[in-house]
């Protein structure tokens, strides 16, 4: 006799939902095979976002000087005499009258051990027949907003710091070998750096009798040599990996123009990516001509240069980030725009000191780039080096071991994995075509 078949209840189908979740969660644990977990994918790097790096390289300006009001940075109003009295910046227009040294003493002047007081000692020179020159208290000023809004644009929408530093602690001629070799040495084994701009004539070219003054260790200024260099430079590196570079000037034998102190590029075929005039990159970009890196050297009208800058410094940047940001560029194009030194105007925050010679004061820095942080304020210390050292990860170089080893890499500054950035053109009062048609003379640069 058959017994009879007892009825199983089915299960409730919420229950049957977890346990099917507990076998999969032990199976993937270990419990029943093999892990079919895929890992996380890496977080994405320069290299895979960045195709082009464009460094545009103004000229003689201070945060506080340049970007008074910037939201959210450390922008001073005022500042402190060597009597210890407290002056307040006043506000004067970007093309003004008179220049103010930015020379190795004037950095110690102002510096004054970490003070900050000495800025009312930096000497100061008029333009000829300029009236009622200089202004009271000439250092502590700082540029109406009103001319630098593509500027302030610019870096409220993309990423600003306020803790950028020129590497070195003077002028124009060595700034400019800091931002193509991360040194102003002399040779690759030199424990010396040249520290002023040279007399006589600048570079490979210059005339004999040229020299340029050498800072040592201990910080003394007591030799010259003739200015012309021999070292390796990051131009070097990018041509061992056969990275394209140019680098667009408004004169072949400027201090503003790098490469021309450096013999085995100034004598060799190197040179040929030396562009003159500067303008030229306008037209590059608009022929889809632009080299992997590319550095862009203002002329002195838009340099932003005390004297003798015409007020068009702002209009000449936003047209070039314009001519990249309507092109196919945009897409994979960093452009970090600085200035190379602090011009001898005021600011309040003093660096850290590394050497006789390394760092100097703060200057702008604004980057645009679709991976850019939106609307962002670095407090990050960065400098000339950082520029190097982004440039040497993205094409995936080995490091020059000078400024760019001890530099950081703006990496607070990107976020790689945000929606890209959509271009809108920057205004501003001129654009690329009045500077591909203007005629006028090129301005020298300064000689401090």
């Amino acid at each position: 006799m058959s017994m009879p078949r007892r009825r199983v209840p089915a299960l409730p189908t919420p229950l049957i939902a977890v346990l099917v979740a507990l076998i999969a969660g032990l199976s993937a644990c270990g419990g029943g095979g093999s892990s079919s977990a895929t890992p996380p994918p890496p977080p994405p790097t320069y290299s895979q976002k960045f195709k082009h790096v464009v460094i545009i390289f103004q000229e003689n300006r201070t945060p506080d000087n340049l970007f008074h009001g910037f939201p959210n940075a450390d922008i001073a109003d005022s500042g402190v005499n060597s009597a210890g009295q407290s002056i307040p910046l006043t506000q004067i227009d970007l093309a003004n009258d008179y220049d103010l040294s930015h020379a190795h003493p004037a950095f110690v002047d102002m510096h004054d051990g970490g003070k900050m007081d000495g800025a009312d000692k930096i000497p100061i020179s008029c333009a000829p027949n300029a009236v009622n020159c200089p202004p009271p208290n000439p250092q502590f000023m700082y540029v109406n907003p009103s001319e630098v809004q593509p500027y302030f644009q610019m870096g409220e929408q993309y990423a600003f710091g306020d803790r950028m530093f020129q590497t070195n602690q003077g002028p124009s001629f060595p700034a400019h070998q800091f931002i193509i070799a991360g040194t102003s040495a002399p040779t690759a084994t030199s424990d010396l750096f040249a520290a002023e701009n040279p007399f006589g004539g600048a570079g490979c070219e210059a005339a004999v009798g040229s020299l340029v003054t050498l800072i040592d260790p201990l910080g003394n200024e007591n030799q010259q040599i003739y200015p012309c260099f021999e070292h390796p430079t990051l131009l070097d590196s990018l041509d061992a990996q056969f990275i394209t570079w140019r680098y667009y000037a408004p004169s072949a034998g400027s201090i503003w123009t790098g490469p021309n102190a450096i013999e085995h590029i100034r004598s060799g075929a190197d040179w040929a990516n030396v562009i003159i005039p500067q303008t030229q990159v306008l037209t590059d970009i608009a022929n889809n001509q632009l080299a992997q890196v590319t550095w862009v050297i203002p002329d002195g009208a838009d340099s932003d240069h005390a004297l003798s800058n015409k007020g068009t410094g702002p209009a000449w940047v936003a047209s070039i980030v314009n001519a990249i940001g309507t092109s196919p560029y945009w897409s994979n194009t960093a452009i970090i725009i600085t200035w190379d030194d602090w011009g001898g105007w005021y600011d309040h925050v003093a660096p850290s000191i590394y050497n006789s010679y390394e760092y100097g004061f703060r200057v702008p820095l604004i980057i645009v780039s679709p991976y850019s942080k939106q609307a962002y304020v670095s407090h990050v210390t960065h400098d000339f080096g950082s520029i190097l050292k982004f440039i040497e990860e993205v094409y995936n170089l080995p490091s020059l071991g000078y400024a760019d080893a001890r530099g950081d890499d703006f990496s607070d500054c990107f976020d790689l994995t945000q929606t890209p950035i959509i271009f809108q053109p920057v205004p501003a009062k001129v654009g690329k075509d009045f500077f591909l048609t203007v005629k006028r003379p090129v301005t020298p640069p300064d000689d401090d």
